[in-house]
């Protein structure tokens, strides 16, 4: 009897008990649309610029603009919602983000003029960068063993949503125009905020701010609707150690709620100081446990946001070999939208092996190793075009390369939040997304300049070289996460 009663067990010994069942699908579900709405607000950018740019007579200036601010937009909500997430709850997170991205999407549609159109974008980059706060929601839910492939299986939520707004654009954009796409793109975000009611807050979270009870009412819900029963005893985190109501005696009793009262204090001061612009929480990332790993990181996600939208834009520039040096081909680049539709639509379907590779590889071989292989891999794909552009060659290149730079992309987005403990975890998801950000600020003005002053061998080489030195930043990653439960605190990181 006195065992059962000092019995304890984690949020993870709870989630292996549970397993992966009904529960999990549907927080899959609801993380899914959310990034299906990411990825159709982020894809659209391929369409709408061209038709706007002819509309309103816009500068070839003017309209890149109207993707770099989206970017600039991103860089500063993926880490506001991250600092938002980690001191108020995941579901306030993405709860905002939902809100922001969906009003200013729908609203831009009505945009009477240029710096309107702007300004609307600007605040669906803010809204697109609580992106990480979804996807470390759905971690959160997902027993150790099969984190890795349940994360790939999330993240192909986004090939879908580029497919989707390739299709949707192709249908949309020759009878309705670009207001018509951009109205209807914001439709995913909508459905964020029907379905929000019921979605329920993160267990792990809760026991890291000491809300014990209600962490294991979520527990309970979720093992019956799995069919499963929790472990006996009572849950436990790093945080908080509920008390028990009986104790052997009353001496230790008081010595128990007096020690556990003064943590509690601890951890309200703690978080009292970090609620609001998130120092504290920065300063834990470059704390010398995470050091390494948080530079590191930092190095990975620019060159995959560098290298994979530079590859989507290569994809379109380059799919011809040299067309882009001749004057009379420049002047009609725009006179063709069907084939545009036609070639992002086919580009995006290679993240769909891309996808089916991660699963096969992530938690066989491990996340750095997985990575790492993935980036070399891109390299050999496009240094054949160093010295050749043909056409044939262009796209086996550039599909392969996108293939291997999405699954790349899509296991360092499972790495991050398991290195990082969970007082900083969506904090630290969100700075390193910002550092990915700048890599898709700068993209844009790096390479497709190079390429249009037929430069194309060097913007290829700058390409080699940010993804090469992405991997081998992969390789010094500190640790490996493959099957490891997630942190709660510094302590536990070893």
């Amino acid at each position: 009897m006195e065992d059962e009663q000092s019995a304890t067990y984690t949020v993870d010994d709870a989630l292996i008990s549970s397993g992966f069942g009904k529960y999990q699908i549907l927080i899959l579900s609801y993380a899914g649309i959310g990034l299906i709405a990411e990825a159709m607000e982020m894809m659209l950018l391929s369409f709408v610029g061209p038709s706007v740019q002819l509309e309103w007579n816009l500068t070839a200036h003017q309209e890149s603009m109207i993707t770099s601010v989206v970017f600039v937009g991103m860089l500063i909500g993926a880490y506001s919602w991250g600092v938002v997430s980690d001191n108020y709850g995941r579901r306030k997170g993405f709860l905002f983000t939902a809100i922001m991205t969906s009003g200013a999407g729908f609203l831009s549609a009505f945009s009477p003029n240029y710096v309107a159109l702007m300004a609307l974008r600007f605040l669906v980059g803010i809204g697109l960068g609580g992106g990480p706060v979804l996807g470390s929601w759905f971690l959160e839910f997902v027993p150790a063993p099969s984190r890795g492939t349940w994360m790939v299986v999330l993240s192909a939520f986004w090939t879908v949503g580029t497919i989707f707004e390739a299709s949707l654009a192709w249908v949309v954009m020759p009878k309705f125009g670009w207001r018509w796409l951009l109205a209807l793109s914001s439709v995913p975000s909508l459905l964020l905020l029907l379905f929000y009611a019921i979605t329920p807050e993160s267990p792990r979270f809760l026991c890291m701010k000491g809300r014990t009870m209600e962490a294991v009412d979520v527990l309970e819900k979720m093992a019956r609707l799995n069919g499963a029963q929790l472990p006996s005893g009572k849950l436990v985190s790093d945080k908080n150690i509920e008390l028990d109501e009986v104790s052997e005696s009353a001496t230790l009793l008081a010595a128990t709620a007096k020690a556990a009262k003064e943590e509690e204090n601890d951890n309200i001061k703690e978080d009292e100081g970090s609620d609001f612009g998130g120092f504290k929480s920065v300063s834990k990332l470059l704390s010398p446990k995470l050091l390494r790993a948080t530079l590191l990181l930092w190095m990975a996600f620019f060159g995959n946001a560098f290298s994979y939208y530079g590859i989507v834009l290569l994809t379109s520039e380059l799919s011809n070999g040299n067309r882009i040096c001749a004057k009379q081909e420049v002047e009609s680049v725009h006179s063709n939208n069907s084939s545009l539709y036609k070639n992002v639509f086919i580009s995006s379907f290679a993240e769909i092996p891309g996808s089916f590779v991660s699963i096969m590889i992530v938690d066989r071989i491990g996340r750095r190793l997985s990575m790492a292989s993935m980036l070399f891999t891109s390299c050999v794909f496009l240094f054949p075009l160093v010295f050749s552009r043909t056409e044939i060659l262009t796209r086996i290149s550039l599909f392969g390369a996108r293939l291997c730079i999405s699954a790349s992309f899509t296991i360092v987005y499972i790495y991050a939040p398991e290195i990082y403990p969970t007082s900083v975890r969506t904090t630290g998801i969100g700075v390193a997304s910002s550092v990915g950000r700048i890599g898709g600020i700068l993209c844009p003005l790096v390479a497709v300049a190079l390429v249009h002053n037929c430069h194309q061998t060097t913007a290829i080489l700058l390409f080699e070289l940010v993804v090469f030195l992405s991997g081998v930043a992969v390789m010094f990653f500190p640790f490996e996460t493959k099957g490891c439960r997630l942190n709660d605190t510094e302590a536990d990181m070893h």
